[in-house]
């Protein structure tokens, strides 16, 4: 669905979805559904995330399906914790693989290992949130 509001740029959500239909299962359907709003809605903080720590490539010149396994995959675990980080990356490489150019898989993985790798460990936001509480400091 995100690669389809990607190359359609006046197609709603409610479009994209519509595509999507075929699912049976109103429990997977919603949560697609969620997925591919949330990330959506957040493309520019993710497309920003991405251009911070990936050289040379900018997002609007990606392969979209590229673009589009990235944004899942940011959305899913870094910016929501919805799914684990390794699961996440898994997906998004086997989407880009199945979906995108022979390069695709290598290069999703590498983008999303290099993100990863240079954001603080899990919860040590919240650790560090914690300790300058108790020290009456802000970031």
């Amino acid at each position: 669905m995100l690669y389809s509001l990607d190359l359609r740029r006046n197609q709603t959500l409610e479009d994209a979805f519509e595509f999507f239909a075929a699912e049976e299962d109103p429990e997977i359907l919603n949560y697609a559904r969620d997925l591919t709003k949330g990330a959506w809605e957040a493309r520019n903080d993710i497309d920003n995330l991405i251009r911070e720590h990936v050289t040379g490539w900018r997002p609007e010149r990606m392969v979209a399906v590229d673009r589009a396994a990235l944004r899942m995959a940011i959305y899913e675990c870094l910016l929501t914790s919805l799914t684990p980080v390794p699961v996440a990356i898994s997906e998004a490489v086997e989407l880009a693989k199945t979906f995108g150019t022979e390069e695709s898989g290598k290069f999703v993985n590498g983008v999303l290992g290099k993100i990863v790798r240079a954001l603080p460990p899990q919860g040590e936001d919240e650790k560090n949130q914690k300790e300058q509480d108790r020290n009456g400091t802000e970031t």
